[in-house]
């Protein structure tokens, strides 16, 4: 069984420096080249998914799009959930990075960046910019989950859940299968798939638009690994 993963190309908020987490943001002409050159990459190593599975957010949803457009295997179901999602950053959504660090410190930046259970300050609804940073979308209206913040924690939870729920028995179902997702959502991931301890997470990196492709046994024991780099 092969599992690839792929984080979303740049986006523009990326290109710009700033937290994005749930807000919906486009990919950036950079990001939709990474995309593009993540599809070459998999048709040269004759990858070619059988279902694939993205987040609500559309740079994810472009990226897999793209991806599989310049594989010519656009017929593939693509299925989209929230569990997917990027994790939410609370107050510092739509923030400078930079100006965020210089604010709240080096330690507590970190933390919250790389570490594992420490979650960003949580937005307040008595903020003048409220809406904008944290959009009441329709589209999570009859999810039931509605996060202020979330840890890198809160984030594998879901994402490992989704897993469970939707993506092994797509596995044992149809042999290969793509998730295109966000860095820490996919950082989440790779920390169950892996088994690596939480002190060590801030070790794992994921560059955008790189194909990352397990194999992996029927009882999810990784025998492979490899990163596609542009």
């Amino acid at each position: 069984m092969k599992l690839v993963l792929i984080r979303h190309g740049q986006s523009v908020w990326n290109a710009k420096n700033l937290f994005t987490g749930w807000i919906d943001v486009e990919l950036s002409e950079k990001g939709k080249a990474e995309a593009k050159k993540a599809g070459e990459l998999l048709k040269e190593a004759n990858i070619y998914p059988n279902i694939c599975y993205t987040s609500y957010l559309k740079r994810a949803i472009h990226t897999a799009q793209i991806a599989l457009n310049e594989l010519g295997w656009e017929h593939i179901d693509v299925i989209r959930s929230w569990k997917l999602n990027e994790r939410h950053y609370g107050d510092w959504q739509g923030k400078n990075k930079e100006e965020v660090k210089a604010k709240y410190g080096e330690e507590l930046f970190m933390a919250v960046r790389r570490g594992y259970d420490t979650p960003p300050p949580p937005i307040e609804e008595s903020e003048p910019d409220y809406a904008k940073r944290y959009p009441l979308d329709p589209k999570y209206e009859d999810i039931g989950y509605h996060p202020k913040s979330e840890s890198l924690k809160d984030t594998r939870e879901r994402v490992v859940e989704y897993f469970y729920e939707e993506i092994v028995p797509a596995l044992l179902a149809y042999d290969t299968v793509m998730i295109a997702a966000h860095g820490n959502s996919l950082r989440a991931l790779i920390m169950y798939l892996e088994s690596i301890a939480p002190e060590n997470v801030s070790k794992i990196e994921i560059p955008t638009g790189t194909p990352i492709v397990y194999d992996l046994t029927k009882e999810l024991v990784i025998y492979n690994k490899t990163t596609y780099n542009h």
